[in-house]
């Protein structure tokens, strides 16, 4: 039997996480792409569903997530929104509809809400967006902040390795999360820091901090599922816990099929009408 959450008969809000985090209950959050994972990520209980722009890379075999769209993004959600009866679903704004461009900004927020039903966005980085951010929560959609490793900045940055180990980059993301708390964001996600550097932020904010590679000393957790599931078996950064062999068990499962198929085993005389 697993945890029983105080929360676990409603409808997760922006509220909701806000009261998690006042009440010491971490939050549980997993990505999901399409309306089948997505019912069976909800149905176990997380908290918090990300439609992150990782769907470039587990959805769609890019090396990055800049080549990601909006379109993409969009129908990506869709499905996940359906699926969810419990869990927030939260889109990421994928690179280039934002950076720069307050009122492209909004455009795209705006498009993603009308057309998915999502509860909110994500957008990465931190004062250099605060002009997007502001005008975007302005016009009434929630947003979730991320800070350290960005990966739509991965160009910049020459890898994913981990950020923030220095002095000046660690007081920057500081300011930087104090101010995505200004501008109003309903939680910051923070991407492969020190996790000493990760409990100081979330012991810092009001707001959730949901982590991924960041320690265990912040308010939730936040990974891949196809990659803690084990189906992303290429994949296996020092952050990742594997919950299954899902990669290795459906590959059996697809074999036997196919055996099945070419010694006329499938379908048998039950099977048939």
């Amino acid at each position: 039997m697993g945890y029983i959450s105080e929360f676990a008969q409603s409808k997760v809000t922006t509220a909701t996480l806000r009261k998690m985090k006042e009440k010491g209950e971490k939050i549980a959050c997993l990505t999901s792409y399409d309306f089948t994972m997505a019912s069976i990520v909800d149905a176990a209980g997380v908290d918090f569903i990300l439609v992150g722009d990782s769907a470039a890379n587990v959805m769609m075999g890019y090396d990055t997530t800049v080549p990601i769209t909006l379109d993409d993004m969009i129908t990506y959600a869709k499905g996940v929104v359906r699926a969810a009866k419990r869990a927030i679903v939260i889109v990421d704004m994928p690179f280039g509809y934002y950076q720069g461009q307050p009122q492209v900004a909004v455009e795209s927020a705006v498009k993603i809400m009308k057309l998915t039903g999502a509860a909110g966005v994500k957008m990465e980085g931190g004062r250099e967006i605060s002009e997007e951010i502001r005008r975007v929560i302005a016009a009434g959609i929630p947003v979730c902040g991320h800070l350290g490793l960005t990966p739509q900045s991965v160009n910049v940055f020459g890898g994913y390795g981990v950020r923030a180990k220095g002095d000046a980059e660690a007081e920057k993301l500081m300011a930087n999360a104090l101010e995505l708390e200004r501008l109003g964001c309903f939680a910051i996600v923070l991407e492969k820091i020190p996790a000493a550097l990760a409990a100081r932020v979330a012991q810092s904010v009001s707001v959730p901090v949901i982590g991924i590679g960041a320690g265990s000393q912040v308010d939730g957790q936040v990974l891949v599922v196809q990659d803690m599931l084990g189906m992303n078996r290429g994949f296996s950064p020092k952050f990742m816990r594997r919950y299954g062999d899902m990669g290795n068990e459906m590959q059996q499962a697809l074999e036997h099929y196919v055996s099945d198929v070419k010694e006329v085993d499938f379908p048998n005389a039950q099977e048939q009408y």
